[in-house]
């Protein structure tokens, strides 16, 4: 295992600790003080809870090395874990509303508010901690697994503001309404993050192309080769942290075929040396005798292929 595994690993562990701690703080005084806002946040860090053992379960899987059954490794298992960490986070947002709803015709005001807010400050301490960390080694190693779960906790402490001024205003103007309404508001900042979790890593999971700026600058990486005469048809998508890709690139049709391969090897490590892990495949094509073509028009051949084939 390397050394980035390893601190992938590690760093999911973090985020299992310290939603454990957060949970068990927070139902607690949410349970003997009654107030259903702390209870709907025990709710909330309880699924934090889950979705941080599922990213760490995903990024202990996803650096198994490839096998006979997965050839290009097991990286779509963290884009997976989003995936799941978004739906749990929209089904939290639905229980949380339905709770709430039954406690806006309270009229008693939540005992020992004074421990939830102590509590709602510890929580937003943690959370902003720990999500920076997620954050930062989400991006550092690329893993959407620990950047989702990052961007999750950083969205648990505005929901953590929320509740803890909620709770003030309850403790000096005895509204007890309250308790409901920001069970409810913090409801809405969770679907609406879950929602946009569920869209990423729908793109994911569906083998959306990387971003076009880096596209472009892969295309500007081959081009700068003196040997290559040209480069089209370039496919990307990412499988959890790890990065593919395949191209088309023109040579000289003279040119030796041991040459040609070296060039291809050179542009995989600069490549590499800049976007990190790739798996690449280049194909080589002689220019003067080549038709020009692009990814739409492959994709037309295709078409009028599947169309023509005769069906069962």
């Amino acid at each position: 295992m390397t050394e980035i595994d390893t601190l992938k690993k590690d760093t999911a562990y973090l985020s299992i600790i310290s939603n454990t701690v957060l949970v068990i703080l927070k139902l607690v005084v949410g349970v003997w003080g009654g107030a259903v806002s702390l209870i709907s946040e025990a709710l909330h860090s309880s699924v934090d809870l889950i979705a941080s053992l599922i990213a760490f379960w995903a990024v202990k899987k996803a650096v198994t090395p490839p096998d006979t059954e997965h050839d290009y490794g097991h990286g779509k298992f963290e884009n997976l874990s989003a995936a799941v960490e978004a739906l749990l986070i929209v089904a939290a947002a639905g229980g949380i509303v339905y709770e709430a709803l039954e406690h806006l015709g309270q009229e008693k005001v939540p005992e020992m508010l004074h421990f939830g807010v102590i509590i709602m400050m510890v929580s937003i301490v943690i959370n902003l901690f720990v999500s920076q960390r997620l954050i930062s080694v989400g991006k550092l190693t690329e893993s959407q697994a620990l950047e989702a779960d990052g961007l999750h906790l950083r969205a648990d402490v505005w929901t953590s503001v929320g509740v803890m001024l909620g709770l003030i205003l309850m403790e000096f103007t005895g509204w007890a309404w309250l308790d409901g309404v920001i069970a409810i508001v913090v409801a809405m900042i969770i679907f609406r993050e879950g929602w946009k979790m569920v869209v990423d890593s729908t793109m994911a999971l569906t083998d959306v192309s990387l971003p076009e700026e880096q596209e472009n600058r892969i295309m500007a990486i081959i081009d700068a080769i003196p040997e290559v005469q040209g480069c089209h048809c370039l496919r990307t998508r990412k499988s959890g942290s790890y990065k593919l890709l395949d191209v088309h690139v023109l040579f000289d049709g003279n040119m030796h075929l041991a040459h040609v391969h070296a060039i291809c090897d050179e542009l995989e490590e600069k490549i590499r040396e800049e976007f990190g892990a790739f798996d690449i495949l280049i194909h080589p094509e002689p220019a003067d005798t080549h038709e020009p073509e692009t990814k739409a028009s492959q994709y037309e051949l295709a078409k009028k292929q599947e169309k023509m084939e005769p069906s069962n």
